[in-house]
């Protein structure tokens, strides 16, 4: 199983970028996907996750700002990251289960993306 993420970068408070992750090697239709992410210094978090269904859910600190979608054909999930912040700045990692349960939590993930680093300017 390899998840490929994409579309990090450097950014100004109060723009936008998308990320993506390419998956390969899993059903990805079956596959519960998640965002999470790592700022210096600190633990990894939940960011958002989508389910097979596509019932999604975000974390407060992202929620209103943040949108996770799925595209099966494409075997690709992404996330649309708008009104950036500084404190958002961190190493975004996406991730695949096929549990359904604690879909919040890392521990539940069994594949996990590399990473592509998210900076954004004050």
């Amino acid at each position: 199983v390899q998840l490929q993420a994409s579309g990090g970068g450097l950014v100004q408070a109060g723009g936008s970028l998308r990320l993506s992750c390419a998956a390969s090697g899993l059903t990805f239709s079956s596959a519960n996907m998640a965002w999470f992410r790592q700022a210096p210094g600190k633990e990894r978090e939940f960011v958002a996750t989508i389910r097979i269904s596509g019932t999604s859910y975000y974390a407060d600190s992202v929620k209103g700002r943040f949108t996770i979608s799925r595209d099966n054909a494409k075997n690709t999930v992404y996330l649309q990251m708008n009104s950036l912040k500084p404190e958002d700045t961190a190493v975004y990692y996406c991730a695949a289960t096929g549990l359904t349960y604690r879909l919040t939590t890392e521990s539940t993930y069994n594949y996990w993306g590399q990473g592509t680093l998210v900076t954004v300017s004050s």
